[in-house]
């Protein structure tokens, strides 16, 4: 199951209390302080792992919690310190603080490690505490509290190139020829109830990421379909690639209604570098809706076929160059 928000709470651990002691032992009957330092507590990390796909690969439990640090001990001994913990999220995660949405980071890269909440420093045994005019303190301190937090986690795939489009454009079919990647493909509205993505390869050791996303709907900007949930992947995408069914219903009016969808969300999708394909060329003759669609888009229109593979080849050069 495609998962891409997530809601976690984390806690360090506290530090352990410093030690109030004195020696006693056979020979030194007036040893002196003797009380060891509290151990630190553990502190909760999060790592961006491009093992996770999504969050549905994460653990199925909502706490992490770092262990406490352990009192100091007579004989001058430090109580031991507890281990960090590491929750892995996938590679694009947003982390935000629940309640305010503070922005806290932006986790883009593979192996970005970032402390989220920090163990509790151990208190001072009164070792610590001994001067020349006082040799026998009985102070010690506590180690601090823990610290817990609730964070919201948003994920934003990272993408080259993103696939646009009415429901049945023949997006996942289109993918499913470039790639490796087998998206469910049916001749009905919403087959693609999650983005996939795809490595599409070319000649010279050339390849970018490709990802086929919900077909989008007029008003999914505004919670109507399914596309709204996943226009925030949209986001990291560097070129568009928009498909247009030649032979549907109305294919300019279905070019104008992505188009508004994507001016509508904002965050400067409808200013991305975008390459319209007409797609499915290969059901009769296309040059008479060819020509009506021409109008209305401000650059070349590449014509497809995801069935046959009729035009891929320079579908993946313009891309390329793009990039």
């Amino acid at each position: 199951m495609f998962k891409d928000e997530h809601t976690i709470c984390v806690r360090s651990g506290k530090g352990g209390d410093g030690c109030i002691a004195f020696r006693h032992e056979k020979g030194a009957p007036r040893g002196g302080p003797s009380g060891g330092n509290g151990g630190n507590g553990g502190s909760v990390f999060l790592v961006a792992s491009s093992q996770l796909a999504t969050f549905s690969d994460m653990p199925d439990h909502v706490h992490w919690r770092a262990g406490h640090g352990r009192p100091g001990q007579g004989s001058t001994k430090t109580g031991a310190a507890s281990d960090d913990v590491e929750v892995l999220v996938p590679v694009g995660t947003i982390v935000r603080e629940r309640e305010s949405r503070r922005l806290i980071r932006d986790l883009d890269e593979d192996g970005t490690r970032i402390r989220i909440v920090a163990g509790g420093k151990g208190g001072k045994g009164n070792h610590h505490f001994r001067t020349a005019t006082n040799q026998t303190p009985r102070e010690a301190t506590k180690g601090t509290p823990f610290t817990e937090m609730w964070l919201s986690l948003e994920l934003k795939l990272l993408a080259d190139c993103g696939l646009v489009g009415l429901p049945n454009a023949g997006k996942s079919t289109l993918l499913s020829r470039l790639s490796r990647a087998r998206p469910k493909i049916a001749d009905y509205p919403f087959t693609t109830l999650s983005p996939y993505l795809g490595i599409v390869s070319a000649d010279g050791f050339r390849s970018f990421v490709l990802a086929d996303l919900p077909g989008l709907i007029e008003g999914a900007s505004e919670g109507h379909g399914l596309g709204h949930q996943f226009l925030r992947h949209v986001e990291r995408t560097r070129v568009l690639v928009h498909v247009v069914d030649i032979f549907g219903e109305d294919a300019v009016a279905a070019y104008r209604s992505i188009r508004a969808e994507l001016e509508a969300y904002g965050k400067g999708l409808a200013g991305r570098p975008e390459i319209v394909v007409a797609n499915k060329v290969e059901l009769g003759d296309f040059e008479p809706i060819l020509k009506d669609l021409s109008a209305e888009v401000d650059t070349e229109i590449v014509p497809i076929s995801g069935v046959t593979g009729q035009g891929l080849p320079a579908l993946v050069e313009r891309v390329l160059a793009l990039l």
